[in-house]
């Protein structure tokens, strides 16, 4: 069987308007979400051996969570974390987020909202994938990032898939196993998990 790699978006999150996004935990839903969806990836046609996750509190409560019901190590590794809105104004109206979203993916090599480009991002989450692979080739990794990004990376490598509606489509949280070195997409698991 080819090597595969679990990308993994974190569970839902408390929002708190005071603090930035990057900084938000996950809500008592959020972790109870993560531990149903640990569960539910019992079926998995591999076994998960290490959980990565992004140094964000969210990846890090979403990665712990699963890897504690899985018995597997986790840890936080750099370069993992959300496209950089540092700064940005905190967007409750969920179609002005989605309108900024949107932008973003349209125009990938452009500085249009927030700190990188989408070219920029995606290539920084996946030289940050890359680089705990090839750290840990033994392993077969849960990786647990964040939507935008993980959107950027999957539908890189999958060009039959639209990086927007793939976005939209997500849920928290959700997963993806990818064949590797390829990255190409294999299944798709969302939640709730019977959906």
């Amino acid at each position: 069987m080819n090597p595969t790699l679990l990308l993994v978006r974190h569970s839902a999150v408390a929002v708190d308007p005071e603090k930035p996004a990057a900084a938000w935990p996950l809500s008592a839903d959020g972790r109870a979400r993560a531990q149903i969806f640990a569960q539910s990836l019992n079926s998995l046609p591999t076994t998960i051996t290490r959980v990565i996750t992004s140094q964000e509190p969210k990846a890090v409560e979403t990665g712990t969570i699963m890897a504690a019901y899985w018995g597997v190590p986790s840890h936080a590794a750099p370069n993992l974390h959300e496209h950089d809105r540092t700064g940005m104004p905190y967007l409750a109206d969920q179609a002005a987020f989605a309108t900024a979203v949107a932008q973003f993916f349209a125009q990938p090599g452009t500085l249009v909202w927030g700190n990188e480009a989408a070219v920029t991002a995606g290539n920084r989450l996946e030289t940050a994938v890359r680089q705990q692979l090839a750290a840990h080739p033994q392993d077969t990794l849960a990786i647990v990032t964040h939507g935008t990004v993980l959107s950027l990376l999957i539908t890189r490598h999958n060009p039959h898939l639209q990086t927007l509606p793939f976005w939209q489509a997500l849920t928290l949280p959700a997963a993806f196993l990818l064949n590797l070195p390829d990255m190409t997409l294999t299944t798709s698991f969302l939640y709730p998990p019977n959906r």
